[in-house]
């Protein structure tokens, strides 16, 4: 069963940055790159939402709350996921989850990771 583990939240000011990131373990390099990777962010009281997904070629997506201030990549060799946000706001506050989908039954989260904007 994949493993995947974050890491990178913290407390940081509006306006300021952070960088995330998710490894896999117990998943192959070859299988890895063909996952889709996905963060997601669960605020109190809400429901647990996609902020940016990327594909196995590479394809990205972002919610509209986060477009051009968030960025998701990935590095298949190192079987690792990164989630660049900058431009932080109030409203980012959350917990951060990593999602590994290769289809049907085959889904994995992390425990997540908590991101905290506030001055």
């Amino acid at each position: 069963q994949v493993q995947l583990v974050e890491s990178g939240g913290g407390l940081v000011q509006p306006g300021g940055s952070l960088r995330l990131s998710c490894a896999a373990s117990r998943v192959s390099g070859n299988i890895f790159r063909f996952y889709t990777m996905g963060w997601y962010r669960q605020a109190p009281g809400e429901q647990r939402e996609l902020a940016a997904a990327i594909t196995r070629t590479g394809s990205t997506n972002y919610a509209d709350s986060v477009k051009g201030r968030f960025t998701i990549s990935r590095d298949n060799d190192k079987n690792t996921v990164y989630l660049q946000l900058n431009s932080l706001k109030p409203e980012d506050t959350a917990v951060y989850y990593c999602n590994a989908d290769l289809g049907g039954s085959n889904k994995y989260w992390g425990q997540g990771t908590q991101v905290t904007v506030s001055s």
